[in-house]
C-alpha cells in the first residue's frame, strides 16, 4: 500500500496542477503494486465516481500512461479509439471529455499518475502539458528524497559493530541532515532529525571516558553546515548540498565556530563531537 505521507505529496502536486493549468478537475494516485493504481485524491469533482477507482496497467488512459511510462491525452474520452473503455461509466458520470494523464516515474518505475480534465472536448495545449509534467516531477523528486531517507534511516538503526564503522555512521548523519532540509512532511522531517540526534548522542566505543563539556546551542542550519564540513565537504559543496549560497554557508560556519569557541573548521568539528552535537 502507498505510504500515507507519499499521498500527501501527490495531493500537494494536484493542488499546484489545478492552479497552474486552469484545469477544473484534477485527480490521481499512487500504485498499489507495479500494475495497479488507485485514484485516492480528487479535486474539482462533482460526484464520487472517480474516487477509489482502480486502474490497471494498459487499461483506459491512465493505464496506457502506466504501460508506456509517458504522458497520454485524448480530446474526447468517450469517442477515442486510442484507449480501452473499461472506465467509461465513471468518466461519464463526472462529465469529463478532454483528459490527460502524466506518470510519476522514479528510477524508471511508474509510481503514480496525475490526471487533469475538462468537461468539454478541446485540444489541450502545451501550457497544460507543461504544468502537468512539472507537477509530476515535483512528486518524483519528493519520492526520490523519501526513498533515500528510508534507506539511510534503516542503516542508521543498525548497530555499530566496531569503531571501523564509525565513519559510515558519520556519513549517514551528514546525508540525513541534508535530506531533512528537502522534506516537506513535518512528521518525517522530525523523525529524521530525531535519528540524527540519537547518532550525535552516541559515543565512539574506544578510548577512556571523559566528562562531556557543556553543550552549546547551534541553530539547525549551523549544525547542517557543520555536519557537511565534518564529512570533508568544501563550502561550495556544502552550499550545493543544502541549497544555499556559498556566502551563506560561510556565515553559518562562522556562527558555529564562535559558539563552539573554535578558531578553525577542524576545531569546530572536534568541539561539536565532544559536545555530542555530531557523531
Amino acid at each position: 500500500m502507498p505510504d500515507p505521507a507519499e499521498s500527501v505529496e501527490m495531493q500537494g502536486a494536484l493542488v499546484r496542477l489545478r492552479r497552474t493549468s486552469g484545469l477544473p478537475v484534477v485527480f490521481g494516485g499512487l500504485l498499489n503494486d507495479p500494475h495497479r493504481l488507485r485514484i485516492a485524491q480528487v479535486s474539482g469533482a462533482q460526484t464520487a465516481a472517480l474516487h477509489g477507482l482502480g486502474i490497471s496497467a494498459g487499461s483506459g488512459l491512465g493505464g496506457k500512461s502506466i504501460a508506456l511510462s509517458r504522458p497520454c491525452a485524448v480530446t474526447d474520452y468517450q469517442e477515442s479509439r486510442h484507449i480501452s473503455h473499461e472506465y467509461d461509466a465513471a468518466v461519464s458520470a463526472e462529465g469529463l471529455r478532454s483528459v490527460l494523464a502524466v506518470p510519476v516515474v522514479v528510477r524508471r518505475r511508474v509510481r503514480g499518475v496525475l490526471y487533469g480534465a475538462l468537461r468539454r472536448p478541446v485540444v489541450l495545449g502545451d501550457r497544460v502539458f507543461d504544468a502537468a509534467v512539472s507537477a509530476a516531477r515535483d512528486v518524483e523528486q519528493a519520492l526520490v528524497v523519501r526513498d533515500e531517507v528510508q534507506v539511510l534511516l534503516a542503516s542508521a538503526r543498525e548497530p555499530v559493530a566496531d569503531s571501523g564503522c564509525w565513519e559510515e555512521v558519520r556519513q549517514i548523519h551528514t546525508e540525513l541532515r541534508a535530506l531533512a532540509t528537502q522534506v516537506t512532511d513535518p512528521v518525517l522531517r522530525d523523525t529524521i532529525l530525531g535519528v540524527c540526534g540519537r547518532l550525535s548522542g552516541a559515543t565512539v566505543p574506544a578510548g577512556p571516558p571523559a566528562q562531556a563539556p557543556a553543550r552549546p546551542t547551534l541553530a539547525p542550519r549551523e549544525l547542517d553546515v557543520l555536519a557537511c564540513v565534518a564529512s570533508g565537504a568544501t563550502n561550495g559543496a556544502t552550499a550545493e548540498r543544502l541549497g544555499l549560497r556559498p556566502e551563506t554557508v560561510k556565515g553559518y560556519l562562522r556562527g558555529a565556530m564562535r559558539k563552539l569557541g573554535a578558531h578553525t573548521r577542524l576545531e569546530a568539528v572536534v568541539a561539536a563531537r565532544r559536545a555530542g552535537l555530531l557523531p
